[in-house]
């Protein structure tokens, strides 16, 4: 396994160290919104495993972690009508990584409607709260 630093924010999250807007948990991964949303609904998903990169995780936990990103990315194109969905998952500072903790981001897309840069506005912490209830929900449903 590549540098993986166990202090970095998802791993604090996943201890319950730091707060999160929890929207989905397994055995083996846990998804939560971005507190810098790019769009309405922009929803994390990681392993529960320590892993840096996409080339830390092994075949089957990666399989794992794509069938959560679907589940969440359908439930998220009803509870935020959305057009469409952007998936992103960036390796390293060369890739655009900037959280060391693999991670996939799912964003639900309105057409005409353009992504806000990256970590440009923290949203408030109500509004994701109502989200994340929102989508838990859908979840439990399917």
């Amino acid at each position: 396994m590549s540098n993986y630093d166990p202090n970095n924010i998802f791993a604090k999250i996943l201890r319950g160290e730091l707060p999160a807007h929890k929207v989905y948990e397994d055995d083996k991964t846990f998804a939560f919104l971005d507190i810098m949303p790019r769009a309405s609904g922009h929803t994390l998903v990681i392993p529960k495993i320590a892993a840096r990169t996409i080339l830390d995780v092994a075949p089957d936990d990666l399989g794992h972690l794509f069938k959560t990103t679907q589940r969440i990315a359908r439930a998220a194109m009803t509870v935020f009508a959305a057009d469409g969905l952007t998936i992103q998952q960036f390796n390293e500072p060369a890739g655009g990584q900037v959280v060391f903790h693999v991670h996939i981001h799912v964003i639900p897309r309105k057409n005409g409607v353009s992504l806000k840069p990256p970590a440009s506005v923290k949203e408030d912490p109500a509004v994701l709260s109502a989200q994340a209830l929102k989508l838990a929900a859908a979840l439990k449903d399917a």
